[in-house]
């Protein structure tokens, strides 16, 4: 269904499944950056 983890965290995050916090694991993981985590959330990453 999706192409990407980006497209998959952008998707839960529309339909409120993933909150600011929990995308900030994912950069700090390395499965998006935190230039992905700025256009699905729209705020800069803070670490």
């Amino acid at each position: 269904m999706f192409n990407s983890e980006f497209e998959r965290l952008s998707y839960c995050y529309e339909k409120k499944w993933v909150s600011d916090v929990q995308l900030k694991l994912y950069v700090q993981f390395g499965v998006i950056t935190a230039a992905e985590f700025k256009v699905i959330t729209g705020k800069d990453y803070k670490a």
